[in-house]
């Protein structure tokens, strides 16, 4: 196999991009929506037996005692695993090589740190009896006290250590100001609010699986993950065995938004399960389960405060964030982390987050982690700030456009000023009202309002395969993922525009941790990683088949040398013969030809910036009498430099949109600050947004490739729809109402009171 290393990769074939930039339907959507499709829980395993999980009732303390008698001796059961009588399994990783959700040890000790943590696991010939014999089990515990309020924080929180680039606390001010209050107070015009989000859960379509298979000392895991390579790692880790004797399979992703970038406790608790009984186990998650045990967004107060000349220019920015944490693990989600990129230009700003630990389960990255509740506070903030200064919030906003980061390196490429004036004229912004509640229709209010999007991009190392194949397809290889974002569609676009071969004719091959390794679906990352993969294995390939075409005997090509020799189109050509290359194959009596090769950033991180923006305007409609708020539609203009594919480009902005709207008018988990459980723990309770709640979605591209951040100039699109949406949505209320909620979700009783 030809490997094949490159950091730059190189431009298109074609530079005019017959198929990259075009519409294209889904390669698995026909298998999708016929059912043909198998998420990790579909995969049929002869033999197997079931798993059901047994959780703590108590949010904090130790298990004194687990009766167990009543369930093994319950029909079918095979085995009760509880503290008490367990298999052996080691401390997961801390390092980049994998994400870890919980650093508790499942069932390796009595010790109770959340409601909802695995005590327990039983196994079945069936779910039902597993499930059953579950509720046989008779726990008793020693109850501490938990720490369950937000008051009761407090005297617990702490500045984390950096992490990545998250900030602590940072601050930069002008030459001869002492302190971030006395740039504040130097402002003719000074905005302050406190603004939070609540805890939300991610709820995707497809619960948590695991389905865990040994043959002798090697491991096959089909799990519902976003990081099969990391997964790996770190299961391998926790069994105690070396990761070549683990494999992770997940081709197609049933929804995640961030929940399955983790290994969460009931995977090793599965695999360990069947390793000590040499039976493949598989296990579902319940609904109610999956509230405390696979992640959910922290609760977050964020103070900020603007102040600015009375021309809108900004003076001092300060954006004080703390979010609430786990205390069997750390997670931080900085919403401060998007004032400090630098949206807005100011001489004087200072960002500070803390950790808030509380005795409830871990919490964990959801869609645009950080920018999400950190554009609520700060562009809601700014719209505030508009209106004391009786200025345009999209003026106020180009008055003080920032263009450069933070760091006062320049951005790669952004075009958000485009986005701003194409977005407005779209809208109908002209026409808004300024003032709030003068425009109605019945009984509805009717508000305008808008906000800022972005979020950073990343662009990690990854590696992809392609192989020509005597059939006359190609596949594509990487251990990449299909959540629903189009993934298959993006490789095989690829992979066609390089080799200007047919794109039905690519056979992508993902969600296998034996493949290529690429980093984790997360974080908007993949296009712009494994894209440029693609493009250099592609490269490579080509390389390979010439080399194989001169080199192999019976091939018309003998005995040429390598520049006699071109491959395009499919074809592999000299000056006295032409062959397609499945032809070459096929005469040669070779299945295929092969060559790998890996892509990663070089030094332009040093130099550069790098970001996606857009810019969000919706409508609102509230009933005057029962203060039900609607949205009624919504003009999105995003700038992600090159759109690979635009049709499931857009798909993932509307429903990242869609997502923005119950964070802003729907969605919170309760929590019992007495017993530690999540109240709404099941889908009828925990209110997310349906069809009869979603508006008419406009969504468009500026569609500018950023060639600095990679060759192929895409950046992702994943995360970024759901950044500015809550606030755009609570602006617009204030423009129909009259009313400021800074507390989200904007419910009936908050605008009634």
């Amino acid at each position: 196999m030809n490997q094949s290393n490159s950091t730059e990769g190189a431009a298109p074939n074609n530079p005019s991009s017959e198929i990259i930039g075009k519409a294209h339907s889904r390669l698995d959507g026909h298998a999708k929506v016929t059912g043909k499709v198998r998420y990790s829980g579909d995969h049929l395993i002869e033999g197997v037996t079931f798993g059901y999980l047994i959780l703590s009732t108590i949010a904090k303390g130790q298990i004194r005692s687990m009766d167990v008698s009543a369930a093994e001796r319950s029909p079918g059961v095979l085995a009760v695993f509880s503290p008490f009588k367990s298999f052996k399994l080691y401390s997961p990783l801390r390092s980049d090589d994998s994400v870890t959700g919980e650093f508790v040890i499942p069932l390796q000790e009595p010790d109770v740190r959340y409601y909802g943590q695995i005590i327990g696991f039983v196994v079945a010939k069936t779910f039902e009896q597993a499930r059953d014999a579950a509720r046989l089990v008779k726990v008793r515990y020693h109850t501490e006290t938990p720490t369950l309020t937000w008051e009761a924080g407090m005297s617990l929180a702490y500045f984390p250590g950096i992490l990545g680039r998250k900030p602590n606390v940072w601050s930069r001010l002008a030459n001869g100001v002492p302190s971030i209050e006395a740039a504040l107070d130097r402002g003719a015009i000074k905005s302050e609010g406190v603004y939070t989000t609540p805890f939300e859960h991610h709820n995707p379509m497809e619960p948590h699986t695991a389905i865990a298979v040994w043959e002798g000392d090697r491991l096959t895991l089909y799990d519902s993950t976003q990081w099969v390579g990391g997964h790996q790692t770190n299961i391998a880790a926790m069994l105690g065995i070396p990761t070549h004797r683990v494999q992770v399979i997940c081709p197609f992703v049933g929804g995640a938004f961030g929940s399955k970038a983790y290994l969460w406790t009931y995977s090793p608790v599965i695999a360990g399960a069947a390793r000590e009984l040499n039976r493949p186990i598989k296990a579902v998650l319940t609904r109610e389960q999956m509230f405390t045990l696979v992640g959910h967004r922290p609760r977050i107060v964020s103070n900020v405060a603007l102040s600015a000349n009375s021309d809108g220019t900004l003076v001092a920015i300060r954006h004080d964030s703390m979010s609430t944490s786990s205390l069997a693990s750390e997670y931080s989600e900085a919403a401060s982390f998007a004032t400090s990129r630098l949206l807005y230009r100011s001489p004087n700003i200072q960002v500070s987050h803390q950790i808030l630990p509380l005795d409830i389960p871990s919490a964990a990255t959801m869609r645009a982690p950080d920018e999400a509740p950190g554009t609520f506070a700060l562009e809601s903030a700014m719209d505030e700030l508009a209106l004391k200064l009786a200025i345009d919030p999209v003026q106020l906003r180009l008055l003080n456009y920032a263009d450069v980061s933070w760091n006062n390196l320049p951005w790669s490429s952004k075009n958000l000023r485009e986005c701003y004036r194409i977005g407005a004229e779209r809208f109908g912004w002209s026409n808004r009202s300024a003032g709030p509640g003068k425009t109605r229709e019945g009984d509805w209010w009717i508000g305008s309002g808008m906000a800022t999007a972005l979020n950073e991009a990343t662009r990690p190392e990854s590696s992809a395969r392609i192989r020509f194949q005597v059939d006359g397809t190609v596949a594509v290889s990487v251990a990449t993922h299909e959540l629903g974002t189009g993934m298959y569609t993006i490789l095989a676009m690829i992979a066609a525009e390089r080799l200007g071969w047919p794109v039905e004719k690519i056979r992508p091959e993902l969600g296998d941790s034996a493949l290529p390794a690429a980093p984790g679906a997360f974080a908007a990352q993949s296009t712009g990683s494994v894209g440029p993969a693609v493009v250099s294995a592609a490269d490579a390939a080509i390389e390979r088949l010439i080399q194989f075409a001169i080199t192999e005997p019976q091939s018309p090509f003998a005995g040429l040398k390598p520049e006699e020799v071109t491959y395009s189109a499919g074809f592999v050509r000299s000056k006295g013969a032409e062959r397609v290359f499945g032809s070459l194959l096929e005469e040669t009596g070779r299945f295929s030809v092969e060559a790998s090769a890996t892509a990663g950033p070089g030094d332009e991180s040093a130099k550069y910036a790098f970001h996606s923006f857009g810019a969000t305007f919706c409508e609102v409609r509230v009933n005057q009498l029962t203060a039900e708020t609607r949205v009624s539609r919504i003009n999105s203009v995003m700038d992600i430099g090159k759109v690979i594919n635009p049709k499931t480009a857009k798909s993932q902005i509307i429903g990242a949109l869609i997502m923005g709207i119950g964070m802003a008018l729907l969605e919170e988990t309760h929590l019992d600050e007495k017993i530690g459980r999540f109240t709404n723990a099941n889908m009828a309770d925990y209110h997310m947004v349906t069809h009869a709640d979603t508006p008419h979605i406009a969504v468009e591209f500026i569609d500018k490739p950023d060639l600095t951040f990679n060759p192929l100039g895409a950046r992702g699109a994943g995360e970024i729809g759901n950044t500015g949406v809550a606030a755009a949505i609570a602006n617009a209320v204030y423009n129909a109402t009259g009313k400021r909620i800074r507390n989200l979700p904007i419910t009936p009783d908050k605008l009634l009171s």
